[in-house]
């Protein structure tokens, strides 16, 4: 029974993958706003925001690392 779910639940989700991008593409611009690739678009700066998610997985980073260490030290105490 499990595998017929979860064999189920694989073939949703593969037509999810399929068709949804398909779907998600085939948007018309009708309301005269400018589309994809036109030079009337301020495309928006991804550097700030990069930034700041490359520092915070930095820092998870060393926090996981710093508590896997303590974790041995009071192990092996």
């Amino acid at each position: 029974m499990k595998d017929k779910i979860y064999i189920f639940k694989c073939i949703i989700s593969l037509v999810i993958i399929l068709i949804l991008p398909g779907v998600l593409a085939a948007q018309i611009h009708t309301s005269g706003a400018p589309t994809f690739g036109s030079g009337d678009v301020n495309d928006a700066p991804i550097d700030g925001g990069l930034s700041l998610l490359v520092a915070a997985g930095v820092g998870y980073g060393v926090k996981r690392i710093k508590d896997k260490r303590l974790k041995s030290t009071q192990k092996n105490s």
